[in-house]
């Protein structure tokens, strides 16, 4: 290896140059005998050489390309050996004389060599020393001249895969993106791996549409290539998207074609892949010896190559499938051989499995069978091992930076959490469920810093499928990772990152926490951090309160839970469920009666028309139909005993996403017409997270201007557009020209005003306006315009937006819209923290009064999501004391003017924020607001006018902390 000339033309000369271009073109073809064959040649040639450092080297070099060829060939016993031998090779000429290029030729092949091992340990599940390889090579990497970046870019993929076989989804997801925007177009081979393991974690994590955009990016690239066995593995993945959208035919062809291939190319462990995932989709179809048949022979070829945890994934899968012929003792036996493998190598999440395994088949022979005396005691043994489990598999979210990476994930990870709910409910065991309930309700916090830690595997589907493209094998303390020398935190994007709830303490006395023996056996056997250190109450305090109140949450596990509990002088608890089918129906009935966006559009005008909320018979039918499904009986009793001995009492809801819409104040909670709103006062509740907070610094605020931001003019839309005008031209109104007038007669407003009419459709309240006013100090932000939700099926909550007069120019994280860019609830919580190193949290730089106002369609939608971190919640988390917001689009007074034929001189709309604003200058705002509802509710009872209809009243609601 001297270093004779800079620029060979050959490497090693005849036939060794053209041997190795034949090896690979046969490897890339997949034809993994013929390249053995070729290396196997000229390994054989080059050990007639006379010895030297030289044709060691060559030795070295040729089993580092062979041991690529049986990796790819899933032979891992003989690419050990190989790649052990390439590497005693290069080591034992580590101190021979070399030139600068020889040098570098030598380092090549080291890394080449480590990377090998890497993938290969990582692939019999050794994950610890798969990764101190990888810390080797990236500590090589320094020296070696790479370029290209390839090694490099194979270096941060290996981590990657190793993120991913450790089940850290949300950690590997966020990588992977990092590396794909860096990795050099010279790095050809490894974009197309990186775009399959992107589809493999979306496929994971429930995000099909994105996974098949990645498989069919990766197959392109790779047929580019011409990697034939790569495009064969992408059929493989794609069974697995067609077998979790409940495609079995589809899967099916798609296995039979793939395990073809590899059956030809004796590509052993893909084979076993494709065998364990038809044995999934035989068992579906009630084929249980078939099942059984694929199934022993996955296990036997994974055993056969050494690949451990994969022949523990196959004896999970072949438990599930002996519990279904009902061979208990061999599922035992199967279950318990596989937990002992996860066990020993401390793939923590694989054991969640097996446990969520024998949780779902012990509540199935509950089922089934009758346990006499015994049955307390199963339960028990169930919910020991469900509860952990499905707290861990929520917890797993945590990792994600994306919301709607995490809302995908939860809809997997929801069927361990309603396992456990149905076992709370077989035992009747009225704490646990309170306490469930609690837990669930606590909510997320924002998490400042990278992702928190390790991520179980996708779980939820019942029966458990072990993924078949990518499997999970476990989960770590998650400590940091570089990509090659890129750190992992260098991959952090604007997304929310939330961190772990707070712990919800269940007594001052005791000082108990919300299933305290579960979160520490969660902890204790999984690993994984389910509650953050901090505590929150989960009652409020009769300090707290003036009044009777009773704090009422729901939480959504297949039925509806709600738990309620009294305080301010009155004692009690309770807890509650509503079937899921009841509750599903009335939600349905009342989402139909809602608006919809748009003025002009169908849904609006079928409110306004044919609408339940449109008359007063349908609509108090509607209510009734709410209440049955959603409201206990003992609960209305309760209130009324209440009443009667201590006053009107103040009804707190923190409603289940499913909930969010539901005009509580509406219900008809006893015969002869009697809503809610009739016998207390009611408001809404966001998780106990945001108490915790909502205590950012901001100038004292008990004095200070009001701020109105009325109808403000959106750049580039025109009045009639669908951003123009909510409140008609300016000084039109003389109810709100009145409104303006009163504040400027009671004290400071902003923006400054010479008169009333000045206040409405200017031009310049925008963000940094909004911020300069706010952090001088106000009392009081009122905001009347348009708001644009969140898809909800999205999961962002944070993507909600108010359109203010700002320009494309202004500093956000929202794209702009034409020649606007909206504020968007990410904004408001994030502020420029991901745009620059010496950026604000924006409760610094939109730091909120104690009382805001949003009217705006659907601005108080934040409840509707998994998380809440829309623009209610984040005028909460900034600092507000409660906020004023709409459960749904809101009908200007336009709408009723033109789809309900109501008189111009009449103007709801304006009612609606005239009492707003009323309720937010009284001292008790959350009973005048309900007093004013009340006052509606009478006048739409007595003459059933559209004006009066609850379409534009009931969807207000106060919500607090």
């Amino acid at each position: 290896m001297t270093d004779e000339d800079n620029a060979p033309v050959q490497l090693y000369g005849e036939p060794f140059d053209s041997g190795f271009a034949l090896a690979h073109e046969h490897h890339m073809a997949a034809d993994y005998a013929a390249a053995y064959a070729v290396h196997e040649e000229l390994l054989a040639l080059a050990e007639s050489l006379e010895d030297s450092p030289d044709v060691r080297f060559l030795r070295a070099h040729l089993l580092a390309d062979l041991t690529s060829v049986l990796l790819g060939a899933s032979d891992f016993p003989r690419a050990e050996d190989t790649v052990d031998r390439s590497r005693a090779l290069l080591d034992g000429i580590a101190s021979a004389p070399m030139g600068p290029r020889g040098r570098q030729l030598w380092l090549e092949i080291v890394l080449r060599t480590l990377i090998a091992r890497s993938d290969l340990l990582r692939r019999t599940g050794r994950l610890d020393e798969a990764l101190a390889c990888l810390d080797e090579a990236a500590a090589g990497l320094a020296e070696s001249d790479d370029p290209d970046g390839l090694r490099g870019s194979e270096i941060g993929l290996n981590r990657m895969l190793l993120l991913m076989d450790r089940g850290e989804w949300g950690t590997a997801e966020e990588q992977a993106t990092l590396l794909l925007s860096t990795t050099p177009a010279t790095a050809a081979e490894t974009v197309p791996r990186l775009l399959t393991s992107l589809g493999v974690i979306c496929s994971a994590t429930g995000r099909f549409d994105e996974a098949e955009d990645y498989f069919a990016r990766a197959d392109d690239a790779f047929r580019a290539l011409g990697d034939t066995g790569e495009q064969q593995t992408l059929l493989v993945h794609r069974a697995s998207i067609a077998m979790r959208r409940g495609e079995p035919d589809r899967a099916e062809r798609l296995l039979t074609e793939a395990s073809a291939f590899f059956e030809e190319q004796r590509r052993f462990g893909e084979l076993a892949v494709c065998e364990q995932s038809r044995s999934f989709i035989a068992a579906q179809r009630g084929d249980a010896a078939g099942a059984s048949d694929l199934i022993t022979a996955s296990l036997e070829r994974f055993a056969q190559l050494g690949a451990a945890v994969a022949a523990a994934d196959a004896m999970l899968l072949g438990a599930q499938n002996s519990y279904e012929r009902g061979d208990i003792e061999e599922m035992k036996r199967l279950a318990q051989e596989a937990r002992d493998v996860y066990q020993a190598r401390e793939i923590h999440e694989r054991c969640a499995q097996v446990d969520l395994l024998l949780a779902r088949t012990l509540e199935d022979n509950l089922n089934r069978t009758d346990h006499g005396d015994h049955e307390p005691r199963s339960i028990a043994n169930a919910l020991s091992l469900a509860v952990p489990a499905a707290l861990t598999l929520a917890a797993a979210r945590h990792d994600f930076v994306t919301a709607h990476a995490r809302s995908q994930w939860l809809e997997l990870a929801d069927d361990a959490m309603r396992l456990a709910f149905r076992l709370a409910v077989r035992r009747q065991d009225q704490g646990l469920l309170f306490e469930l309930v609690e837990h669930r309700c606590a909510g997320a916090a924002l998490a400042w810093g990278g992702a928190p830690g390790s991520v179980a595997s996708p779980e939820g589907t019942a029966p458990v499928f072990p993924d078949a493209g990518m499997k999970a094998y476990g989960c770590t303390d998650g400590g940091a990772m570089t990509l090659g020398g890129v750190a992992a935190e260098a991959a952090a994007s604007a997304g929310l990152r939330v961190a772990p709830p707070p712990k919800v303490r269940m007594s001052a006395e005791s000082g108990r926490v919300a299933l305290q023996e579960y979160i520490s056996a969660a902890e204790f056997r999984y690993r994984r951090r389910i509650v953050d250190k901090d505590e929150v109450p989960f009652w409020i305090t009769d300090e707290r309160s003036s009044r009777p109140v009773v704090q009422i949450r729901l939480a959504d596990a297949g039925d509806l839970f709600m738990t309620w509990t009294w305080a301010g002088g009155a004692r009690g608890f309770g807890t509650g469920q509503g079937p899921a089918a009841e509750v599903d129906r009335a939600v349905a009935e009342l989402a139909a009666a809602l608006p919809g966006a748009g003025e002009g559009a169908k849904a609006m005008r079928q409110a306004f028309t044919t609408g339940a909320l449109a008359g007063h018979d349908t609509e108090r039918r509607l209510a009734r139909t709410l209440a049955e499904a959603l409201w206990p009986e003992g609960l209305t009793a309760q209130i009324r005993q209440v009443s009667e001995r201590a006053g009107r009492p103040l009804v707190r809801i923190q409603p289940s996403p499913r909930v969010a819409q539901v005009p509580w104040e509406l219900l008809a909670v006893e015969e002869d017409d009697v809503r809610l709103i009739d016998l207390a006062d009611v408001v809404t509740t966001a998780p106990t997270s945001l108490r915790r907070q909502n205590t950012s610094d901001r100038p004292a605020r008990d004095t200070g201007p009001v701020v109105l931001v009325l109808d403000p003019r959106v750049p580039g839309f025109r009045a009639d557009s669908p951003l123009g005008s909510v409140l008609g031209p300016p000084g039109s109104d003389s109810e709100l020209l009145s409104l303006v007038q009163g504040r400027l007669d009671a004290g400071a407003v902003e923006p400054s005003l010479g008169a009333p009419a000045e206040a409405f459709r200017r031009t310049d309240l925008d963000r940094d306006w909004l911020s300069g006013v706010l952090r001088k100090g106000a009392r009081r932000l009122m905001y009347v315009g348009h708001v644009s939700g969140a898809p909800v099926e999205g999961g962002q909550s944070e993507d909600g937006t108010l359109h203010l007069c700002c320009g494309p120019d202004s500093t956000g994280l929202t794209e702009p819209v034409r020649t606007h860019r909206p504020l968007s609830a990410k904004d408001l919580l994030l502020g420029t923290l991901p745009l620059r190193a010496d950026g604000e949290s924006g409760a610094r730089i939109w730091p909120a009064p104690p009382r805001v106002a949003l009217i705006g369609c659907e601005s108080g939608g934040d409840l509707r999501f998994a998380e809440s971190f829309g623009l209610a919640t984040a005028m909460l988390h900034n600092g507000a004391e409660l906020v004023t917001a709409t459960r749904w689009v809101l009908p200007t007074s336009f709408a009723f003017h033109r789809l309900a034929g109501l008189p111009e001189s009449l103007r709801p709309l304006s009612e609606a924020i005239i009492a707003v604003d009323t309720a937010h200058e009284h001292h008790d705002p959350v009973h005048r607001l309900c007093r004013w509802q009340r006052e509606q509710l009478d006048r739409w009872r007595a003459g059933g006018r559209i004006e009066h209809s609850p379409l534009l009243w009931a969807a207000l609601t106060c919500i607090v902390v």
